[in-house]
């Protein structure tokens, strides 16, 4: 579980750090973080799926939420017990062990 969460966000966070620096012009001397190589790039994903370059970015925020809850809907369908029995108010599961709430290190380790 925790690779497939670093698999998921690891792109996201290069993505969403590319955009943001490049958006920007913060480009600490590298061509591919200036507002030309921006304009370039999505000048040729624009060219290449025929739409303009300036719908592109909400079009890849929606992809990215819709990922978002699919990767947060399986995590939820894998803890489905542990989420359950701290719904229901429980502190105890019915083999007699004590709960653990979820929490980010329990998300990102396998059962």
């Amino acid at each position: 579980m925790k690779w497939f969460l670093i698999l998921w966000a690891g792109p996201i966070a290069l993505l969403g750090s590319w955009y943001g620096l490049s958006y920007y012009d913060m480009s600490f001397g590298i061509f591919m973080l200036t507002r030309e190589a921006h304009d370039l790039v999505f000048n040729i994903y624009g060219n290449i799926l025929g739409i303009p370059p300036e719908t592109i970015p909400p079009l890849v925020a929606r992809a990215i939420m819709v990922d978002s809850l699919i990767v947060f809907a399986i995590i939820g369908f894998r803890k489905r017990k542990a989420i359950a029995e701290w719904w229901r108010g429980n502190d105890q599961s019915s083999d007699g062990s004590e709960i653990v709430l979820p929490s980010a290190d329990s998300l990102s380790r396998a059962p």
